[in-house]
């Protein structure tokens, strides 16, 4: 019996003798992934970037990205659980504070909920998560697990996404600032936060994966921890496309705008 080839990717055991990449060469690999993978590419974002989805494709869209958001910290607190250093648990520290605020609470997820407020989503119902799709929350939830299975190399390289990160941001703020009236300072005040919090975060975790991926099967698992990554992103917008843009197929339970017309809207009364 052949069995499925495991979801996480394992280190690549084929490139273990051979000889580690230079640094430029490591860097190379790492940006020529984004090049390929990253989630810039997707349909989806195309569509949102260039002004092509309607009001309520957009809710959706922000509806289902704050499971992301709202799980980017018990990512970094699971990873923070497993970190000996103190330097590194520190500097790991300041990404969960970036998200979720000081004492005062007013980090990323707050600053992301001025987009949803902005999109006229009901706060409760968005924190609730309630109404997420299925692919959503199995893609996210993965990435949380990666973090806590595999290793602590690889559970740090998976962020290494931010290195295309701050593209995307201005891209999405050059877009919907152009497309859409909605689209002003206090509903995207997220986006324009992130893009200095993930170039300083990208420096930081770079350098240390660089410097502790010595050998080159080191190197191969830190690469396949980015393409997981990516995999998850891009699954993500995969959901959204399959459900509120073609075919329109939306699974029971989850968010339905109001007045969105598609022809294959599942609910509970016809599933």
């Amino acid at each position: 019996m052949i069995m499925p080839a495991p979801f996480f990717p394992s280190k690549a055991i084929n490139n273990i003798d051979e000889k580690p990449l230079s640094r430029e060469e490591f860097i190379d690999a790492l940006v020529q992934l984004g090049k390929e993978r990253y989630h810039s590419l997707h349909p989806f974002h195309k569509l949102l970037h260039t002004g092509k989805l309607s009001f309520e494709q957009i809710q959706a869209w922000a509806l289902n990205r704050f499971y992301y958001q709202w799980s980017i910290p018990r990512k970094d607190l699971t990873l923070m659980a497993r970190i000996n250093d103190v330097k590194l648990r520190m500097e790991w520290r300041q990404r969960v504070i970036d998200h979720e605020g000081d004492i005062d609470g007013n980090g990323g997820i707050s600053r992301y909920l001025q987009l949803c407020e902005t999109l006229k989503l009901d706060i409760d119902y968005v924190k609730s998560c309630e109404g997420i799709l299925p692919g959503t929350r199995f893609a996210v939830d993965a990435y949380v697990n990666f973090v806590e299975e595999k290793s602590l190399l690889e559970g740090i390289s998976s962020s290494l996404t931010e290195i295309y990160a701050p593209a995307i941001h201005k891209e999405r703020i050059a877009g919907l600032s152009k497309h859409y009236e909605w689209a002003d300072d206090y509903a995207l005040a997220y986006f324009k936060k992130r893009i200095g919090q993930a170039r300083k975060d990208v420096e930081f975790g770079r350098e240390w994966v660089i410097n502790n991926a010595l050998t080159r099967s080191d190197q191969e698992a830190v690469l396949g921890a980015v393409k997981f990554k990516t995999q998850v992103l891009w699954g993500q917008l995969d959901a959204l496309y399959y459900s509120y843009v073609e075919p329109g197929n939306i699974p029971p339970g989850c968010f339905i705008p109001q007045d969105f017309k598609l022809k294959n809207i599942q609910n509970d009364k016809t599933a």
